[in-house]
């Protein structure tokens, strides 16, 4: 009879779990305002503290639907942005480069405060501290209905800050293979090999797939959301094959095909009713995978790095502000609206990990304290930010 009992619960407790996420989310949406992903977190935490059967076991799989979840918000990501913009206003461009590489300097910096800390270890921190939640951001962007200067703004820097990111931790990791085994050439070939295809293989998708659809009718309204949706699969199914990293080809994917003029609707960004779901699985299976030993010892550090990392991405965007066309408050507004960063990042140190990166475990635990206060509140200061920008539709209507 136990062992029955424990069945059912390791067999009820993903649905579970997501059906009180979702609930508990749009109450508190709805009274208080509250982004449903940090209500997702929450939800995430809550299980994983409690050790919820059939949650916190390791399950085949579930890493492979938090990369599909995460993925097709990358393509839409990529989707929305405008290459000739960067052309037309260079400094938006600069802006992000600039944020990035501020960053990584200031966490390693502040990481050297703690003594106990590997170099190697401190690169990688730094690495993660520059990425944004794409995830995070765009599910406060649907929200809101947001739209605007500091919007469009957010999206595209948000972009240079992934790539930036992934670029950063795979030069850690080739450094890291040189340091153990001395060959510089496979130190180079694995992180230039899995930039490099990675990237071609999003673009090679991002041509062949508008190439598909060119002159295609659908009777259904949302059919070519789901060959894009499709794609996305395939994409990070071949990526997980190749030991490529799905997050950046699927970034690429959406980029090219923004180029190639495939329309998409708003009514069908966030790929409709699967993409909801998928966002609820994706923020509570992040949220519950983080040790909570690991949380509460990397706490201070987390703060440290929290305010540091803050105050290079507000910075730089204040500093950029009016030259590249804003005024300095919106400049702050910009800032503050990169804070999230979360589901990237551990999905990146997962990925990490699988391609033979033996600092990966120790690097999430580093940086556990920082990702659950980012995971948990910044979505929260990201609302607050473009609702002061005064870009929230949804906010004036209500």
């Amino acid at each position: 009879m136990t062992s029955d009992l424990s069945f059912l619960l390791q067999a009820v407790a993903w649905p579970l779990v997501l059906l009180v996420a979702w609930l508990l989310a749009d109450a508190l949406n709805a009274r208080w305002h509250i982004p449903r992903v940090s209500s997702y977190v929450a939800v995430g935490m809550a299980a994983g503290a409690v050790h919820l059967p059939g949650l916190t076991d390791e399950i085949t799989g579930l890493p492979f639907v938090a990369n599909v979840a995460l993925s097709l918000v990358l393509f839409e990501l990529g989707y929305r942005i405008n290459l000739r913009w960067f052309r037309a206003n260079p400094w938006v461009l600069a802006a992000g480069v600039m944020e990035s590489l501020l960053t990584f300097v200031l966490v390693y910096a502040a990481t050297g405060l703690f003594d106990e800390m590997r170099q190697h270890v401190r690169l990688a921190v730094a690495a993660l501290a520059i990425a944004s939640s794409p995830a995070g951001i765009l599910r406060v962007v649907h929200e809101l209905r947001s739209a605007g200067q500091v919007t469009e703004r957010v999206m595209h820097l948000t972009a240079i800050n992934c790539l930036m990111s992934v670029l950063a931790l795979k030069v850690v990791m080739g450094s890291r293979t040189l340091r153990v085994s001395g060959d510089w050439l496979q130190a180079a070939f694995g992180s230039i090999h899995v930039l490099a295809t990675s990237i071609a293989v999003g673009a090679v998708l991002g041509y062949l797939v508008p190439k598909l659809l060119k002159g295609q009718q659908f009777r259904a309204p949302d059919g070519v959301t789901v060959v894009f949706a499709l794609a996305v699969v395939l994409l990070t199914t071949a990526a997980y094959g190749l030991k490529l990293s799905p997050l950046l080809a699927a970034l690429t994917f959406g980029i090219v095909a923004r180029e190639r003029r495939v329309h998409l609707t708003n009514a069908q960004r966030n790929f409709g009713t699967a993409g909801d779901l998928l966002s609820v699985f994706l923020f509570v299976y992040v949220a519950s995978v983080l040790e909570w030993v690991d949380v509460w010892q990397s706490l201070g550090l987390g703060l440290v790095l929290v305010l540091v990392r803050g105050l290079a991405k507000v910075a730089v965007n204040v500093g950029t502000a009016q030259v590249s066309g804003i005024s300095q408050q919106k400049g702050v507004m910009t800032g503050l609206a990169l804070s999230p960063m979360s589901a990237f990042v551990v999905l990146l140190v997962g990925q990490s990990g699988a391609v033979g990166f033996d600092l990966a475990d120790q690097t999430l635990a580093t940086i556990a304290g920082m990702v659950l206060v980012l995971e948990l509140l910044g979505p929260m200061v990201t609302q607050r930010a473009l609702v002061a920008a005064r870009e929230a539709h949804a906010h004036q209507d209500s």
